[in-house]
């Protein structure tokens, strides 16, 4: 349990504005008071709040952000639009990177609460399980995905829409069996990914190959495609659902040699650095990771301005990039 000011000063046998004095090192304190201080302060491993001297006035100038995997090259231009918008506007930013561990989420939610951060934009991990109580925390905006049990701004993008596109670049492009490669279970965006990915296939329904999931990493993505492969050799397609699981099952096809990934049709999204320059280059769905990290930020700008706003949710078009990767060869 953390202690407080008052705390300090019952075991220092002193007054909370003798507390303050010393703590901000402000007005005349004895040796003995001062000593007293801070043998309590260290008793107590008590950790003064370094915004506390705004909150009567709620003038921090602080926002956090937490997000579910700052390696994912997503996340991470998203970060640079959120503290680019933020440093203009005189604000820094805190970046958490929770993993996709539930428990991590909520020990950062706790930190901001407890560091009286002005508010908090959040790219929910799909592992955590325990609800998020909103009307507990700073003002919040949601990136990339959104939280069932809250009514909260949020940025997305048309997950739906962008799969069902990137899935028919390859049903045009002649392939007979199209797979699909896609984040865990209790991913919000994956569940909308797969749903548009099924709709492409309406009224061709037996062009449709195995669809696997799995945690966005790149080893993942090699072991999903290599099950698909082992159990299907007659897929001749494949859609991913991130950049991470792309680089993987790249990798995959490229065990079996430059035959197969010369046929394999391929798309994905995201665009990852050497999807360009591969060949066959690779069609993917560009997010607008940039222009999702700034509208986020803006939206908690203006949440933290006023609070009684209607909650607002934007949503962004990804950008189809058709490359030689989903016609066939």
């Amino acid at each position: 349990m953390s202690q407080s000011i008052k705390d300090v000063a019952k075991r220092a046998g002193c007054s909370i504005a003798t507390v303050s004095r010393v703590l901000s090192g402000k007005g005349y304190i004895s040796e003995d008071a001062r000593k007293k201080v801070e043998a309590a302060v260290e008793a107590l491993g008590y950790r003064p709040n370094r915004v506390a001297r705004n909150l009567r006035e709620r003038k921090s100038r602080v926002i956090g952000l937490i997000v579910s995997d700052i390696s994912n090259p997503f996340f991470s231009e998203i970060s640079r639009a959120v503290e680019r918008v933020a440093m203009a506007r005189g604000f820094s930013v805190l970046i958490c990177n929770t993993d996709e561990d539930g428990e991590k989420e909520g020990r950062y939610l706790k930190l901001m609460d407890e560091e009286q951060v002005a508010g908090i934009l959040l790219s929910p991990t799909r592992a955590n399980k325990k609800p998020i109580d909103p009307g507990k925390l700073p003002p919040m905006v949601l990136i990339d995905r959104k939280l069932n049990e809250a009514s909260l701004d949020a940025v997305l993008i048309d997950n739906e829409g962008a799969a069902r596109r990137l899935t028919q670049t390859l049903l045009e492009g002649g392939f007979r069996k199209i797979a699909g490669i896609f984040g865990g279970e209790n991913s919000f965006t994956a569940a909308l990914r797969i749903q548009g990915f099924k709709t492409a296939f309406e009224g061709q329904e037996e062009r449709m190959g195995a669809i696997r999931q799995g945690p966005a990493f790149e080893a993942e993505g090699v072991r999903l495609m290599r099950e698909i492969l082992a159990e299907d050799p007659s897929v001749d397609a494949v859609v991913c659902s991130s950049a991470l699981l792309a680089t993987g099952a790249y990798k995959a096809l490229r065990e079996g040699g430059g035959k197969k990934l010369a046929e394999m049709g391929f798309a994905c999204f995201d665009d990852p650095s050497w999807a360009s320059f591969v060949e066959p280059a690779v069609t993917v769905v560009r997010q607008p990771a940039s222009a999702m990290g700034e509208a986020a930020a803006d939206l908690l700008l203006k949440r933290i301005e006023d609070g009684g706003r209607p909650v607002s949710e934007v949503v962004l078009q990804g950008e189809l990039v058709e490359r030689e990767s989903s016609a066939r060869r």
